[in-house]
């Protein structure tokens, strides 16, 4: 998510609108199809362009030291393996950034701005893109070892990122690793495709990345930790992330935002976990298909939303472009979460960010908060402590985009408070849940809703297994089938002050246990993680890859 608003002056809005519920007010309302990206579709045809050798491999030394030597040689359609070895790349720090630059992401350790190349590791454990100084160990820890970025004209680190895709169109990265690039004033991404942060626009098409790790090895002052691992925003598909891992974010470890309705993406095999949120994405609809993944150990697996500031423009809507129908959910519904495994996400020392990022509910699988048109469906939630899955407002007081207003973008605007975005018109279908709930606050159990707005579409609850309960008690008896306008709202007091309570927003009731944070831990990459099985696959002939084989 993309958070500005600290967490005391969103207790003091939430203070606002918890009296409004207790006085008995009523809020009126104001008034996919399946990605057809191809993570591999390069190598179904004949290959063309030239091949750029970074490092060496097994005796062959290519023609360049460092990756953005070789992407700065590039032209559209060229391709560029990269041997494994600790790449300690720079371009942002040869090259420092302005301070407007900065403050629209264009700014990387690997800066990219040629459309139509593809950067392939040949090993994705061992090729690795490092933030840590020159000189240092791989994805050190070592406070002293820390690269904090340039200066921006305040005097103080822009941050860093890792491989930037700036406003280039179908740019391919694959099979390697990136670790601590840090975030200094609004940065501290590993993998980013940038359409252009903030600007309300799209300013890039398709996107690819596969067997993908990021992470981060250090955590220090909140200005220094990494923020995303893997990052897309202001980009229009056809795109696919197929095969990625991320840990350690203090934001999340997965992100698409900014995307409108034009997002058309599919992330399938995806592993997220030690993260604050497994995935974020704000504003992001349209075709969105995320499959086949995993999100574990993260504070709150996984989260989209509705902001009327933050990488704009709203609504979170996951209505199909052009009233199509999805061929998955046969509804006008485009953005589906299916056939995941979402459990364990109880991580109380996940790195923490400040705003609403911090505030994603301990102990739950996945949030809803704001967005509409979703689908959820197909999917296991197992061992998360306080709730399987919540669909629930977005309150937002951050100053809206320029030519959004709260009622243009489906919220409902409360005095003194902001904009309250619904959940509505989602839809909870053939789940399986399992031990959810186990911290045995009131309404912890395997999902709920809180709804404050009345006449909207309601949600819709159907064929889940739900052994461990839901919040209201008949939620899936009184709301079975989506589309019907809900004309009642539903602010079930538990819900609320246990929500309230576990994102730490307000005080908790007597008796009320949600684990408490000790130290942030940072683990591991993993060590089982698949590498490209032949990162020469499709590629024009070249001398790291004799026989269309790795050398």
């Amino acid at each position: 998510m993309n958070f500005s608003l600290t967490r005391a002056f969103f207790a003091q809005k939430v203070r606002i609108l918890v009296a409004l519920i207790a006085a008995g007010g009523v809020l009126a309302a104001c008034s996919s199809s399946s990605n057809s990206g191809n993570p591999n579709n390069y190598s179904s045809s004949t290959p063309t362009g030239h091949v750029l050798l970074v490092g060496t491999l097994n005796g062959v030394h290519g023609q360049y030291s460092t990756i953005q030597a070789a992407v700065d040689a590039a032209k559209p359609g060229d391709w560029i393996l990269v041997a494994p070895g600790d790449y300690h790349e720079t371009d942002d720090l040869t090259h420092p950034p302005t301070d407007a630059q900065a403050s629209l992401g264009e700014i990387g350790g690997v800066l990219v701005t040629t459309p139509d190349i593809h950067i392939i590791g040949m090993d994705r454990n061992t090729t690795i893109v490092d933030g840590t100084k020159p000189g240092s160990p791989a994805c050190s820890s070592n406070p002293n070892d820390q690269e904090l970025g340039a200066l921006g004209s305040n005097g103080k680190p822009l941050g860093r990122n890792g491989i930037l895709v700036y406003k280039a169109n179908d740019v391919w990265v694959e099979n390697l690793t990136v670790c601590n690039y840090l975030a200094g004033q609004g940065n501290g991404n590993e993998i980013w495709w940038d359409g252009g942060s903030g600007t309300g626009k799209i300013g890039m098409t398709g996107y690819w990345g596969s067997y993908l790790n990021a992470t981060s090895t250090y955590y220090g002052p909140i200005n220094e930790d990494a923020t995303y691992g893997i990052f897309a925003n202001s980009a229009a598909g056809p795109a696919s992330w197929d095969n990625i891992y991320a840990s350690n974010f203090n934001d999340s470890g997965t992100y698409v935002g900014a995307c409108q309705q034009v997002c058309d993406i599919t992330i399938s095999n995806a592993w997220m976990e030690y993260n604050a949120l497994g995935y974020s994405g704000t504003n992001s609809g349209g075709a969105i298909v995320i499959k086949n993944s995993q999100f574990d150990n993260n504070q709150d697996g996984f989260d989209t939303n509705t902001q009327i500031g933050g990488d704009p423009p709203p609504p979170q809507n996951g209505d199909c472009p052009n009233n199509q129908i999805s061929p998955i959910t046969h509804t006008h519904s485009c953005w589906v979460f299916m056939d995941n495994n979402v459990h364990d996400n109880n991580n109380p020392n996940a790195p923490e960010a400040p705003g609403y990022a911090s505030a994603g509910p301990l102990g739950t699988g996945m949030t809803v908060s704001g967005g509409r048109n979703d689908t959820v469906m197909d999917n296991t939630f197992s061992n998360n402590g306080a709730w399987g899955v919540l669909f629930i407002p977005f309150p937002d007081s951050d100053k809206p985009f320029k030519g959004v207003t709260c009622s243009n973008s489906g919220g409902t605007e409360i005095s003194g408070f902001g904009c309250v975005y619904e959940p509505e018109g989602d839809a909870l279908l053939n789940n399986t849940f399992s031990h959810n709930g186990f911290f045995g606050n009131p309404s912890n159990g395997d999902f709920g809703q809180l709804t404050l707005a009345a006449n909207l579409p309601q949600n819709c609850y159907s064929g889940n297994t739900a052994p461990d309960g839901y919040t209201p008690s008949n939620l899936e008896q009184v709301q079975s089938k989506c589309g019907p306008i809900a004309t009642a709202t539903s602010t079930d007091s538990n819900l609320l002050n246990q929500l309230l309570c576990d994102t730490k927003i307000l005080p908790c009731p007597a008796g009320a246990h949600y684990p408490p944070a000790t130290q942030v831990v940072m683990h591991p990459l993993p060590t089982n993680l698949p590498t490209m099985p032949n990162p020469c696959k499709g590629v024009p002939a070249n001398a790291f890859c004799p026989g269309g084989k790795p050398a």
